[in-house]
């Protein structure tokens, strides 16, 4: 029997999140970004919450939306700013907001160790740079390399192209960027789709996430979002 629910609603899907919680949120930009079930959450309630995502936000709404409601305490990306990240830079420089960045290649195998069970790893990105203060270094073949402790979520909110009804995911291109290691990483997987198929539906070589590492599966109108210029 499948672990996976298929929910009628956003609102369903994003019950039980809880104050204090880590939320992984797929998307580069604009792609892949979950913005109906960050808009739910946004209804739903939860604050103080840490966010780990590649961007801090674009424009007006999804993670920004987020932002401006005063629900996140800190967030954790590869990149903070962009042409239209004023909600995030008028937060971080009032001082209500932190901010931990971390290389992009580093976010993702970070999530990956999590969902691995991977106690941590060593790495060489960032070497040399202000983000390797402080941290705990090993030299190897000749290499100075970074100890990395693995990322994992309370949640994951992401965004697949079709889902089937044992919770299997396929994703469209780019869309499908952090979705995968995310779904890994958390305890409580989330998946918007645009389209529920029968089990047995979708190619069993095309499935990208399968169904054992998703719980929750809503289906909303798949929207397109342009990137704004900055304000």
């Amino acid at each position: 029997m499948s672990r996976t629910e298929i929910l009628e609603t956003i609102d369903e899907a994003v019950q039980g999140v809880e104050d204090g919680s880590t939320v992984l949120v797929g998307g580069f930009g604009f792609a892949g970004m979950p913005f109906d079930l960050v808009d739910g959450l946004i209804r739903q309630g939860a604050t103080d919450l840490t966010i780990v995502s590649n961007n801090a936000g674009n424009g007006d709404v999804g993670l920004a939306a987020l932002l401006k409601a005063g629900r996140v305490r800190k967030v954790v990306c590869s990149f903070p700013r962009q042409s239209d990240s004023y909600v995030f830079d008028e937060l971080y420089r009032a001082g209500r907001i932190e901010l931990e960045i971390v290389p992009q290649g580093n976010l993702a195998e970070r999530m990956r160790a999590a969902g691995a069970g991977i106690g941590a790893f060593y790495c060489p990105t960032a070497v040399g740079t202000p983000l390797a203060e402080g941290r705990e270094t090993r030299t190897i073949d000749g290499r100075v390399h970074i100890l990395e402790y693995p990322i994992r979520g309370d949640v994951a909110l992401i965004s697949a192209h079709r889902a089937d009804t044992m919770g299997n995911l396929v994703y469209r291109k780019t869309a499908r960027n952090f979705g995968p290691v995310m779904a890994t990483a958390a305890a409580t997987t989330i998946v918007q789709v645009g389209e529920v198929v029968p089990a047995g539906a979708l190619d069993p070589e095309a499935v990208v996430t399968p169904g054992i590492y998703v719980d929750r599966v809503v289906r909303v109108e798949e929207r397109r979002y342009t990137v704004q210029g900055a304000r």
